[in-house]
Order: C-alpha cells, then structure tokens, then sequence
C-alpha cells in the first residue's frame, strides 16, 4: 500500500466531544505494515452519509490504495431515535463494487457492529467501530489478514471474528 486514507467518522469526533484516538492507533499500525505509505487522516466527518459519500469518492480520485473508515459501525438510529447516527456501513454499501460484510448483534437485538470490506476499482476500503479496544482488534487482525489473503470475504471474516473476540461471552452473536 502507498497511499493510506483514514477517515474518522461521527458528530462527537466532529465536534470535540469524544477525542479521536483511533486514528493514531491506525495511522501507527498501518506504517508498521508499510512503512513507507503516505497517510491521509481526513478532518473528522459528521455521521451524514452523503459527507461520507464524498470522502470516500475524495480518497479514490487522490489516490488511495486504502481507505479505513472508523465509526458509524453500529446500528445507531435505526435501533433507537434516541441513539446517534450511524452512516459509514451504508455509505460503503452504496459505494463499493465488490464487498463482504458482517454483522455482530448484542443479546437484546442491537446491531453492535457492522463490518464491511471491500473494493472500488483497485482501492481497498475497510470500516472500524469507534470504540479504541474493537478498533484495535479489528486493525490488527486486517494487518495480520491482508499480508496473507487479497480475499474480501476473509479479510472482513477475520476482523470480525477479532471483534467479536473484545465483548464478553455470552453478550453478543456473530
């Protein structure tokens, strides 16, 4: 990978409420990988996904042969009005040609998080939860996963089952 796009997602990023150490932690792990890439980390963009539309749109004509999407993986508003929006898994689904995706659901019916995976042309476009210890989990096992496999579908599996790994037993079906 030379060129490495990382795009953080949500309105309390955005706006200043929730710091974003996600993107470091990615950034570091990415150039631990490859260390010569050139990295973009994109100004935080608000859970809309027409704003996420268009950075991914961004990332494709600059360049990127990779794209990491952090936040918005959960079910969000469409569990709860009460709960922030959560875009990046739809918008991926809208953009990408070539995809695999899975979901992890808590015991009360919750979509916890929706992975995706996948291409648009020759970029590879991942998402993250928002929450650091998944983020990470998920981050190290696409690391451990893209140096073996090209395979969308693995690929997404093992970041899943990473995930998935992080909450505790019982809580949670894959």
């Amino acid at each position: 990978m030379n060129r490495i796009w990382i795009i953080p997602t949500g309105d309390e990023i955005r706006n200043g409420v929730v710091r974003d150490l996600d993107s470091p932690m990615v950034m570091s792990e990415m150039l631990r990988i490859w260390p010569m890439a050139e990295i973009v980390r994109t100004a935080p963009v608000y859970d809309e996904m027409q704003e996420i539309l268009n950075m991914l749109l961004s990332a494709r004509e600059d360049g990127a042969d990779l794209t990491v999407l952090i936040g918005g993986s959960g079910g969000g508003h469409r569990f709860s009005p009460t709960l922030g929006k959560d875009f990046s898994h739809s918008a991926m689904d809208v953009f990408l040609e070539q995809g695999a995706s899975r979901e992890i659901y808590g015991k009360n019916g919750h979509l916890w998080c929706r992975l995706v995976c996948g291409r648009k042309g020759k970029m590879l476009v991942i998402n993250l939860p928002g929450p650091y210890t998944e983020a990470k989990a998920a981050i190290q096992a696409f690391s451990a996963a893209v140096c073996e496999t090209d395979d969308v579908a693995e690929i997404n599996r093992v970041m899943a089952e990473a995930v998935f790994s992080q909450y505790p037993a019982g809580s949670a079906e894959l």
